[in-house]
């Protein structure tokens, strides 16, 4: 089993989440239902749900999935924000987060999935914060490897019904772009 290291890409999104001022919340993102602030607070959801996936222990709150509402940021949210992305990827770090089955957002699913799931996240969100404040993004190979094995599978014909409302519609792109923007179009995004 391999273990993931959601360092390098929790860092990057901690970086962008404490520079979101209060006048760009309401700016909008790639994710067409979310504003900026919607998305930080769904990251800050994430992050707290994901920890509980990895550590086997149901969060508080995260039965009900990752819908963001920027109305339940609540004084001080970037520094709770940047210790709950800390420790999402101190959580993954422990092997055992990998073995049996977890659950994040209401649906179980195996740890390594859990995993996969998380830094898929991880990354997609930290490139739509980063877009919606017009910031530069940067993700490691191996985490766009990783997050593109977990966005295949969906991204083929065949899956179309399988991706759910989790995804938008993959986007088509040529064989030569970039694999971020390959994961993006997975995705749904137009990088």
């Amino acid at each position: 089993m391999t273990t993931l290291d959601l360092g390098p890409a929790t860092t990057t999104l901690r970086g962008l989440v404490a520079s979101v001022t209060d006048d760009q919340l309401t700016l909008t993102t790639p994710c067409t239902e979310y504003a900026v602030g919607d998305l930080v607070e769904h990251i800050g959801g994430l992050a707290v749900a994901f920890t509980g996936a990895a550590r086997k222990q149901q969060a508080p709150g995260s039965g009900q999935g990752g819908s963001g509402d920027a109305s339940r940021l609540e004084p001080g949210w970037r520094d709770r924000i940047d210790a709950d992305l800390a420790e999402l990827a101190e959580a993954w770090r422990d092997p055992a987060a990998y073995d049996g089955m977890t659950a994040a957002g209401g649906i179980d699913m195996p740890g390594e999935i859990a995993a996969s799931v998380a830094l898929n996240e991880v990354v997609v969100h930290g490139w739509d914060l980063a877009t919606a404040l017009g910031q530069p993004f940067v993700a490691t190979d191996s985490d766009v490897a990783g997050c593109m094995a977990f966005a295949e599978p969906f991204s083929t014909p065949e899956a179309a019904d399988q991706r759910g409302t989790a995804f938008g519609p993959v986007v088509p792109v040529a064989d030569d772009v970039p694999p971020l923007t390959r994961l993006l179009a997975m995705m749904g995004r137009r990088a």
